[in-house]
């Protein structure tokens, strides 16, 4: 029966790094990464703060679910789908603004400069986790991954040829921007966040596993950043730290590569494995 994934695979499919890396289980650190270099460009994480339940512990989880779903539906869905997500993401962000407080200025939640961040921000989240924990990606891969992504900053409403196609451009980016980053003070420390939550925030059911292991989480995807965005968090950078995450990482995605691969995957990821098994036979 031909369905869905045989005539339209959406942004990426079979043969794309994009496929073959986000299926795995412990990219959810590089979710949980991807947050933490978010939140520390100050006008990325005040349209946050000023804008949604993050700090709603009643709500904080109906926001991390809605946001895994735009990563999964732009990972795996198909055109129609991706477009739909799109439009909706930002229709709300060309409607809300938040205020700087450093200039006085309001400003919109689709300010390209935070768009970018954020992207930025996620793509070398799921680069650096995936390799660090033994993902097997080439140099060649890595760069073809960031080049993929660029059709996912498109859905934002970012124009591709403004966003890093390479590790080495993403690189640079950072670079860049760096002396315009930190940590906003008047935003709650995302390790506090962690813990209040894990103990008070109301989980789905089917998420209640996850329930104690949410802080350790929190700390291991803090011990992957770079040393210079864990000081503007305020927290030890060193290079036994770095060593710590690595190996961490590495423990996890071995123990998890033992799980049987219809437990360990989710359904999407099940089925482009097997769409890029048939298209490779």
């Amino acid at each position: 029966m031909q369905g869905r994934w045989s005539m339209d695979h959406g942004l990426f499919g079979p043969g794309s790094v994009t496929w073959r890396v986000m299926g795995e289980p412990i990219l959810l650190v590089g979710g949980f990464r991807a947050l933490l270099m978010q939140g520390l460009h100050p006008r990325a994480m005040r349209g946050v703060a000023q804008n949604s339940a993050l700090m709603d512990p009643s709500e904080a989880w109906s926001r991390f679910l809605r946001t895994t779903e735009f990563v999964r539906v732009r990972t795996y869905g198909t055109s129609a789908e991706v477009a739909e997500a799109g439009a909706r993401v930002r229709k709300i962000h060309s409607r809300l603004t938040a205020l700087d407080p450093d200039t006085g200025e309001r400003f919109r939640l689709d300010d390209p400069g935070a768009l970018l961040w954020v992207h930025v921000g996620e793509v070398d989240s799921y680069l650096s986790v995936a390799r660090r924990a033994g993902v097997r990606l080439s140099d060649e891969d890595a760069d073809r991954f960031v080049d993929e992504w660029r059709r996912a900053a498109e859905v934002v409403g970012l124009r591709p040829d403004d966003v890093p196609g390479s590790v080495g451009e993403m690189r640079d980016y950072v670079q860049s921007v760096r002396p315009g980053l930190y940590f906003a003070p008047e935003v709650p420390h995302p390790l506090r966040q962690s813990l209040s939550q894990s103990l008070n925030a109301p989980f789905p059911t089917y998420l209640l596993p996850l329930k104690p292991v949410i802080p350790m989480l929190t700390v291991l995807a803090f011990a992957t950043l770079p040393r210079w965005a864990r000081r503007l968090y305020g927290l030890p950078a060193t290079p036994l730290g770095d060593l710590w995450a690595t190996a961490t990482l590495k423990g996890l995605h071995a123990g998890i590569g033992l799980v049987p691969a219809p437990v360990r995957y989710a359904p999407d990821a099940r089925r482009a494995r097997r769409v890029t098994a048939e298209r490779a036979a």
